[in-house]
């Protein structure tokens, strides 16, 4: 029996998810396995659940179900109860599992953009994403961040996060006038709030990875790249999770290069 999959959101008409997913069940010779998109709220999340046969494996959730998600899941991982935030569901014998492959991500697009261990970073904005990025920071290292945001009051459960983790916050207001300290700094500001980013004061040995990847490069990366700092693209982080998801949902290896030769083309 083939098996049915999808990215939840809204809206994600935009998601390169499908692409992704569709390449790894032909190259892995899953041919009845489908994915598609289903432009959904959070509201919208328990009741679609409900309503699921049993050929449903697995879905890719983005925002603005990513909290909802483990609040229906029947169980949650160690990583999205942490973060109070799935990118993932899976189909169990018990139910539905709440997973986080966000984290691992962040982490590999950060590797293989050259950083390997940190000790002092930072991130901007502090959602769902945001969460993820710390502690894909303190996975390498990372024993003080700074998060920088509009409304400080916002970042109480990203400072929760940090908290756990044991790894020291400064929270800092964002201005457009100012500077990012840290050598290594993740963004996560939506496409919306990336003048205010881009305006900043960047400077040269910085690495910056914008987990935007639509219109890549954006705003953000080309001052950053003015400035004679790295960038690393959102299109990382959006690869790395999707080969960790489709593991998760089919019980076999990613098969990298096809997901890869997919993306690039």
């Amino acid at each position: 029996m083939g098996g049915r999959a999808a990215v939840l959101g809204r809206p994600v008409s935009h998601s390169l998810s499908p692409l992704l997913h569709r390449a790894a069940y032909a190259a892995l010779g899953l041919d009845g396995w489908t994915y598609d998109a289903l432009d959904i709220g959070a509201e919208d999340l328990p009741v679609l659940l409900a309503g699921l046969g049993p050929e449903w494996r697995g879905f890719s959730v983005t925002m603005p179900c990513k909290q909802a998600a483990v609040e229906v899941a029947d169980e949650v991982d160690q990583l999205p109860r942490l973060l109070h935030a799935a990118n993932t569901l899976v189909r169990t014998d018990r139910g539905w599992r709440a997973e986080n492959t966000d984290v691992q991500g962040v982490g590999m697009a950060l590797q293989l953009g050259g950083v390997e261990q940190v000790d002092h970073a930072a991130v901007l904005g502090a959602g769902g994403t945001a969460a993820a990025a710390v502690t894909a920071l303190a996975s390498l290292g990372a024993r003080r961040i700074d998060v920088v945001v509009r409304e400080p009051a916002r970042a109480r459960d990203l400072l929760r996060v940090i908290d756990e983790l044991g790894v020291t916050a400064d929270v800092q207001r964002l201005d457009r006038t100012g500077t990012v300290a840290a050598p290594v700094v993740v963004s996560t500001v939506p496409v919306a709030g990336q003048s205010a980013v881009a305006d900043l004061a960047w400077w040269r040995g910085q690495t910056v990875l914008d987990v935007l990847y639509a219109g890549w490069p954006t705003p953000l990366a080309q001052r950053v790249q003015e400035a004679g700092g790295a960038t690393i693209s959102g299109l990382e982080v959006l690869f790395w999770q999707a080969t960790a998801q489709v593991e998760l949902m089919t019980g076999l290896p990613a098969p990298i290069a096809a997901m890869r030769a997919a993306l690039d083309a």
